[in-house]
């Protein structure tokens, strides 16, 4: 295996839209458990609701 610099990295989330660029280098872990907690919570809440 090679070790690449952070320049030859990929980025792990990419957004073009027009004049708009976003790039996301790296996700934090606390932010996907946020996410995941959130998402959980909302299908939860969704399907005891129904």
């Amino acid at each position: 295996m090679t070790n690449s610099t952070q320049a030859e990295q990929r980025p792990a989330f990419e957004l073009r839209c027009g004049g708009l660029h976003l790039t996301v280098q790296r996700v934090p872990g606390w932010l996907v458990a946020a996410l995941a907690t959130a998402t959980g919570s909302g299908l939860a809440a969704w399907f005891t609701s129904r």
